[in-house]
């Protein structure tokens, strides 16, 4: 645990569940990424300039805190190519297969105690931590 960092992931995750909470309460709809996306072309044009407005938010956010701040996130992407659109796949057939992704249900659906949220959630992160220890220990990627 060489980068833990409580204040910071304290705060991070309190924005999270405070912008997630106001989406639900100004458009009555939950803060799922994969559901915003996968209709950013469609609806009246205020729902796609919502969800287009919100999409920007996630790109510009992290570029005007390291604008203001100084701080650069330091990425390290150690896969190659095919992994990781392969990866990109996945997660992609796995969000439309679960009914939403980890945002949607982990931090929406599980604040408002639903418990198809659940089953997703503890079925997702199983899957993660299974496929982790599978790529790093056992086929040595």
């Amino acid at each position: 645990m060489e980068n833990f960092t409580p204040f910071s992931a304290l705060g991070g995750g309190a924005m999270i569940g405070l912008a997630a909470g106001l989406f639900l309460i100004l458009n009555g709809r939950i803060a799922g990424i994969s559901g915003i996306i996968s209709n950013i072309a469609t609806g009246t044009s205020q729902q796609r300039l919502e969800r287009s407005a919100f999409v920007a938010g996630l790109v510009l956010g992290p570029l005007l805190v390291a604008l203001i701040t100084g701080n650069r996130a330091q990425i390290i992407v150690d896969a190659s190519l095919p992994i990781l659109v392969m990866a990109g796949l996945l997660v992609g057939f796995g969000s439309s297969l679960g009914g939403g992704c980890t945002s949607g249900h982990g931090i929406c659906g599980l604040a408002r105690f639903s418990p198809r949220s659940l089953v997703a959630t503890l079925t997702f992160m199983g899957s993660g931590i299974v496929t982790t220890y599978l790529v790093r220990h056992v086929a040595g990627f």
